[in-house]
């Protein structure tokens, strides 16, 4: 999958371990959810909004939407410290529901199979550094830059 699946593996790798970043990860799987998930909606469909509608603040995927979802639930300043150049402020697992919402943790616990708190657990430890990674000058990318070029998707089939 790229740069975003090479990031998200070593970021997991120095949060979890290497154990976790081998093979399908439901961790991996996890953040490349967060991550890019309605980025590749939207890329499929050729930019269209999904049901013909434009998508709420805070309804979009991928690493805007999850920087949304952080301000709209109080978070700002710790994503903020992941994006900055500066030291990452730890976000908890009660946090981080908080930030995405229950629905948003039930399917991503229903996709990979990890228990609720489990999925909180991990997600606490790897997201701060995954988002670091993504972000290294204090800069967010361009959403072009976390997707697979043609030849990647080709190759993946």
């Amino acid at each position: 999958m790229g740069l975003l699946k090479n990031v998200i593996r070593t970021a997991v790798i120095s949060a979890l371990g290497a154990k976790m970043a081998r093979g399908r990860s439901p961790i991996v799987a996890a953040l490349i959810a967060l991550l890019v998930s309605r980025a590749f909606a939207g890329r499929a469909d050729e930019g269209k909004p999904a049901a013909g509608k434009p998508a709420a603040p805070g309804e979009e995927g991928g690493l805007g939407g999850l920087i949304d979802r952080f301000r709209q639930g109080g978070l700002e300043d710790i994503i903020k410290s992941w994006i900055g150049t500066g030291p990452n402020k730890p976000v908890s697992p009660n946090q981080l529901h908080q930030a995405l919402g229950a629905e948003t943790i039930d399917s991503l616990s229903a996709e990979t199979g990890l228990p609720r708190d489990d999925l909180l657990s991990q997600l606490s430890r790897a997201l701060p550094e995954v988002i670091d990674k993504l972000t290294p000058d204090g800069k967010l990318p361009k959403e072009a830059d976390l997707l697979p070029g043609p030849e990647e998707t080709v190759a993946a089939r």
